[in-house]
């Protein structure tokens, strides 16, 4: 990951390969010093905390924030991405167009256009890695890209997965140590996941961990039908976390296929519906904690953990689901601290039937692919979520590749129906602190600051910000514009802005709001 700006280092005999590897930490202790504060990956640091420690915004002011400036990436599309910052540029992706901006205009640097023969398999893209002065990121036909940070020329392409069998690459990668780790997408199309790390500088594959098990590998015995784990999905569609400390890899995995017809797959189905625990250096299983086993429900894991550090120094992973739930973790001991709903649940243990089953949260709801926001003065997590319910119908077990294997019908409540939560919980413990209810429905990075405030958005294209004690609005902005993206925070010559994404365009998930555009918010003067 970018360790700053090159003025900002002295030599010390510590070369900038070395330092590369130090991670984002010691990133952010050197960039404090300067007249910026980064936003340096999807999730701002390695650890999935999404905490931003600028305060010039804040719970007095932020009612006065006014637009500075606003780009439109393209005409219509999904827009997914997680802005990241570095020195003043900002990246952001489309599904095949990568932008390097000023921060603070939003001036166009470059822009890079990905081409391919082939089709893509789901038009999504959530962002990019930034590392030894390169831009990783995959494309919505199963390759990798790294294109040169101050140019946007194309530097190495790798095809890490096969778009004819419906894989792809949605999740913003991670880079750490010379090493670039992403995770292939597809469950629904029957794909068999797989998370792979490849050297920076060349493009070459350096491990590999397939997220279905089959022979001889550790959780194979979970696939009694041992043809089904051929297409038995695992794919994981954001992006992951990682402790440089321990050198542990955080991978949410999402669902197995098809979707709708577990009696295909019988067993547990490792590793879906998981979150798996990988050696970030060779790819090794260190452990796995599977939050639903032969899952017919879709309740899969679509984002980042957060990890933290308790005061009384307790390693805990925190994440959320589509099945409503987060999730606590003690790292030491491997064993749950609690489960709290965070939307509507309702018959979440049903399977489905022939004549349907009423499920809360259904096909879109709960968390999506955006995770937690760990607020370490306060010691809360924010969470949004999705509050939509739905019937799932049992069909058929066909698999044609590079279509939907879903194995059923899912059907959707009226969408008037959905809504949308942000709660904030203990992090600890898990004790509900506060709940706001969202108009539609939260699928936004929620972000949270050392200012007081925390920021996300909803659907319907409604931008706020929230006092982080009590949950009270302190400031909304109608976009018309979905929000679905990163919501980031960073300074940029001694000035603090906010970036959000507005005109998410999916007519199959969430429906079509305003046209893919960059947003910067900040004070006057």
């Amino acid at each position: 990951m970018h360790i700053g700006r090159k003025k900002s280092l002295s030599s010390g005999g510590l070369g900038v390969a070395a330092l590369a590897g130090v991670g984002l930490l010691v990133q952010a202790t050197l960039v404090q010093a300067g007249a910026g504060v980064d936003w340096p990956a999807y999730n701002n640091d390695y650890m999935g905390q999404r905490y931003q420690r600028l305060k010039q915004i804040n719970t007095r002011n932020v009612a006065e924030l006014k637009e500075v400036c606003r780009v439109q990436l393209q005409e219509g599309g999904p827009f997914q991405t997680g802005p990241v910052v570095i020195d003043g540029v900002m990246y952001v992706t489309t599904a095949r167009l990568t932008f390097a901006l000023d921060a603070a205009t939003c001036k166009e640097k470059w822009r890079h256009a990905y081409e391919s023969a082939r089709e893509d398999v789901w038009p999504v893209n959530r962002g990019v890695a930034v590392i030894n002065g390169r831009v990783i990121r995959g494309t919505p036909d199963g390759h990798l890209l790294a294109l040169d940070a101050q140019s946007g020329a194309l530097i190495w392409q790798n095809m890490v997965g096969d778009s004819l069998l419906g894989e792809f690459l949605s999740g913003a990668p991670i880079g750490w140590n010379g090493l670039v780790f992403t995770a292939t997408a597809g469950s629904d199309w029957g794909v068999r996941g797989r998370v792979l790390a490849f050297d920076v500088l060349t493009g070459r594959e350096v491990w590999r961990f397939d997220t279905i098990p089959t022979g001889d590998q550790p959780g194979a015995e979970t696939w009694q039908n041992k043809k089904s784990a051929l297409t038995g999905g695992g794919g994981s569609w954001s992006t992951l976390s990682l402790d440089i400390t321990t050198g542990e890899l955080f991978v949410p995995v999402g669902n197995p296929a098809p979707d709708m017809f577990p009696d295909y797959r019988p067993g547990d189905n490792l590793y879906t519906d998981s979150l798996v625990v990988l050696d970030a250096r060779t790819g090794a299983l260190k452990w796995y904690h599977q939050v639903k086993a032969n899952d017919g429900i879709d309740h899969d894991l679509g984002a980042a953990p957060t990890l933290f550090r308790s005061p009384d120094i307790q390693d805990i992973v925190v994440f959320g689901g589509k099945d409503g739930f987060v999730t606590a973790i003690d790292r030491a001991t491997r064993k749950p601290i609690y489960r709290v709903p965070v939307t509507t649940i309702d018959n979440v243990a049903a399977r489905p039937t022939d004549a349907g089953v009423h499920v809360c949260p259904g096909l879109l709801g709960g968390v999506e692919w955006n995770g937690g926001s760990y607020d370490p003065v306060n010691g809360a997590i924010y969470f949004g979520a999705v509050d939509w319910c739905g019937t799932f119908k049992k069909g058929d077990a066909k698999y044609v590749a590079g279509e939907f294997f879903f194995g059923g019908e899912p059907t959707l409540d009226p969408p008037d129906q959905a809504a949308g939560w942000v709660t904030s919980l203990n992090a600890v413990s898990g004790e509900v602190k506060w709940k706001y209810k969202a108009a539609k429905p939260v699928v936004s990075g929620i972000t949270s600051t050392s200012g007081g405030v925390v920021f996300g958005g909803d659907t319907g294209g409604n931008f706020f910000a929230l006092d982080s004690q009590t949950g009270k609005p302190l400031y909304t902005l109608a976009t018309q514009g979905m929000i679905a993206g990163g919501v980031v925070t960073y300074q940029a010559g001694g000035k603090q802005y906010v970036a959000l994404t507005s005109g998410n365009v999916s007519r199959i998930t969430f429906g079509e709001l305003g046209n893919p555009t960059l947003i910067v918010l900040g004070l006057p003067n």
